[in-house]
Formats: structure tokens, C-alpha cells, sequence
């Protein structure tokens, strides 16, 4: 009973590997597609250091992503004085006719907002990673469970 209960176990596992495979190289594709599509690329030069390596490459993975989004902080903290956009938020609350005080708003939402949809194509990219490794997991276990059902 227990050798047939692990054969069916092990099946189902086997069956589901292949699945969670082909969607998590799916899901990297879809991810590299839409990056693909804003025509995100570092400039040539300018770069800090720790980027550098990244230099006139197009954004198309989840790591290129996410240094984007590291860049895109450094310039926002750089306009704003390392403030945030609820910062300055809150202080054209208390400015109210203050033009420039609206353009730094704007530009901290704007660098907030790209920075954080970079920062979702990135988590994205890791939930592929995840459902790939745990479909490569199912199949391991699933042939040890078949073994020990063929035993």
C-alpha cells in the first residue's frame, strides 16, 4: 500500500516538474519581453562605479532591473537632497504656492514610481527562479519516490 501511495506520489511530482519548469522559463521570457519593450538602456558613461559593468546594456533581466533601480535611486536622493516623496510631500502641505518645491515632488514621484515597477520586474524574475528550482526539486523527489516504489 505504501510502495503504491509513493508511485502515485512520485508520478504526480514527475508530472508537475515539467509544468513548473516551462512556466518559470515563461515567466523569464514574459519578463524579458516587457522589459525589452521600454527601451531601458545605461548610458555609456557617468555610471557608478559598482554599475559599471552594466554601460550601454539594454535592460532585458531581472538583475539589469534592479541595478536600473539602484541608478534611478542615486539620481532621485541626488535631486532631492536624499529626501523621499512623502518628505517633500509633506512639505509642499505646508508650501502650498512653492513651484519649485512641486517640480522636486514630481520628480521624486516619478523616480519612486519607475523605481519601484523596475523593482517588480525584478521580484518577478526571482519568482521564475524560484518555480523553476522548485520544479527541478518536484522532479528529484519524484524519482526517488518512484525508486522507492519500484523497490
Amino acid at each position: 500500500m505504501i510502495q503504491t501511495i509513493l508511485g502515485l506520489v512520485g508520478l504526480v511530482l514527475l508530472a508537475a516538474a515539467p509544468i513548473m519548469i516551462f512556466q518559470g522559463f515563461a515567466g523569464r521570457r514574459g519578463v524579458t519581453h516587457e522589459l525589452q519593450q521600454q527601451r531601458i538602456s545605461f548610458p555609456q558613461a557617468g555610471l557608478p562605479a559598482t554599475l559599471g559593468a552594466y554601460a550601454g546594456r539594454p535592460v532585458r533581466t531581472g538583475a539589469e532591473a534592479r541595478a536600473y533601480s539602484d541608478l534611478i535611486a542615486e539620481h532621485v536622493a541626488a535631486a532631492t537632497g536624499g529626501r523621499t516623496y512623502a518628505e517633500i510631500a509633506a512639505e509642499c502641505q505646508n508650501s502650498k504656492n512653492d513651484e519649485k518645491l512641486g517640480k522636486l515632488r514630481e520628480t521624486a514621484f516619478m523616480g519612486e514610481t519607475l523605481r519601484g515597477a523596475l523593482l517588480g520586474a525584478y521580484q518577478a524574475w526571482q519568482v521564475t527562479l524560484l518555480v523553476i528550482g522548485l520544479g527541478a526539486l518536484c522532479a528529484a523527489i519524484g524519482v526517488g519516490f518512484v525508486a522507492l516504489a519500484l523497490q
